[in-house]
């Protein structure tokens, strides 16, 4: 009669033994998998001592099993994947993992994580005044993580689970006009100025231009060329000089003469950390002083930003071609440049006039053609 194999009892997490036949097998768990093998005796004491051995090995090696990972396990899957592609968001990322997302939620084990916990999550982070576009890129995160954790060899979760959108309000529709332009340009302190000009004609963005160097500003051939390392679409870029750009960089040129075009007024107060005098500030991530300028114009709340809108829409109103603002202004898909056409008052009176003028033109035809 064949003697049926079995399995000795044995607490949580300390494997079993099993007698086949003969030959005692023993089973354990190593990063998430269960693994049975022979422990080649017949004597349950050295099967005891090859399963203790097995264990510590798995123990030692130090990988985690879908039981033990934690959210903060996943963000770290997140920060391997920016460093490895190269992402420039990588330092934003790590403060919003830092400052929301590991705070609330990093000591959670991963299979714990669900429905109740992103209600939970958008609870406290509303409450903190997050608005709900916020709240979507933080969870979009999170959920890029189990993502990730789910791809790993073996998976550190088994699965990503679903976290629903927010609803978010309408894209931001600030912009201005010509007059407000040089209204704004009047009251705008010198270092900004010329940061004010280049923005409102071409619609770069402020991290763009704040990286911007004399040697890439050709008076000669009237252009300026950034590079690809400077853009966010990682393409290179050729500004064609026209308005009042060319004198408002060469008056930046006399303010600023060193390597940065934009940046502070050459200040002997202003002492370095080594202790010597500053000969150039570049500006940092923050426009120290932008708000109070803007506010001081008339127009608080304005974002270098909205300056992007303004090119864009000035852009379609003066007929350039689409294929050719979206090289300028650095849009990618025209989607997203779409979103920067915004429709002033003035063109909604302007489109209606025209449509009462080709109403009466019409009338007038129908009129003619009745006469005839």
């Amino acid at each position: 009669m064949t003697r049926m194999p079995t399995k000795r009892r044995r607490t949580k997490g300390s494997g079993s033994i099993v007698l086949r036949g003969n030959v005692y097998w023993i089973e354990y768990q190593e990063r998430g998998r269960r693994l049975r093998e022979s422990a080649h005796t017949s004597d349950p004491e050295q099967a005891e001592r090859f399963l203790k051995q097995r264990i510590g090995e798995a123990a030692a090696s130090g990988d985690l099993s879908p039981s033990r990972a934690t959210v903060h396990d996943l963000c770290k899957l997140v920060l391997a994947d920016y460093e490895l592609r190269g992402l420039r968001s990588l330092d934003k990322l790590r403060w919003k993992l830092g400052a929301h997302i590991e705070r609330l939620l990093g000591n959670l084990p991963a299979e714990r994580f669900g429905p109740g916990q992103v209600r939970q999550y958008i609870q406290v982070r509303q409450q903190e005044h997050a608005n709900n576009a916020t709240i979507n890129r933080e969870l979009s995160i999170v959920h890029r993580a189990f993502v990730l954790g789910t791809r790993e060899e073996p998976p550190l979760v088994r699965r990503a689970p679903h976290i629903p959108k927010l609803e978010e309000s309408d894209p931001r529709q600030g912009f201005i006009e010509q007059d407000q332009y040089e209204i704004l340009l009047a009251h705008m302190p010198p270092r900004f100025k010329c940061l004010l000009v280049v923005g409102y004609h071409y619609g770069c963005r402020f991290g763009e231009l704040r990286k911007l160097r004399w040697d890439q500003v050709d008076f000669e051939a009237g252009v300026i060329r950034l590079e690809a390392s400077q853009t966010k679409a990682k393409t290179p870029r050729v500004l064609p000089m026209y308005g009042d750009v060319r004198e408002w960089l060469e008056r930046q040129r006399e303010m600023c003469a060193g390597k940065l075009v934009f940046c502070y007024r050459k200040c002997a107060d202003k002492i370095t950390k080594a202790g010597r005098p500053a000969v150039e500030l570049s500006f940092g991530r923050h426009m120290d002083g932008w708000d109070e300028a803007c506010a001081a114009a008339g127009f608080e709340g304005l974002l270098f930003h909205d300056l992007r809108r303004s090119a864009g829409r000035n852009m379609e109103r003066a007929r350039i071609p689409r294929s050719v603002a979206m090289k300028i202004s650095g849009h990618k898909t025209e989607s997203v440049y779409l979103r920067y056409d915004i429709v002033a008052s003035g063109d909604l009176q302007d489109a209606g006039k025209r449509l009462e003028e080709y109403a009466k033109q019409q009338t007038q035809r129908a009129k003619l053609r009745r006469v005839k």
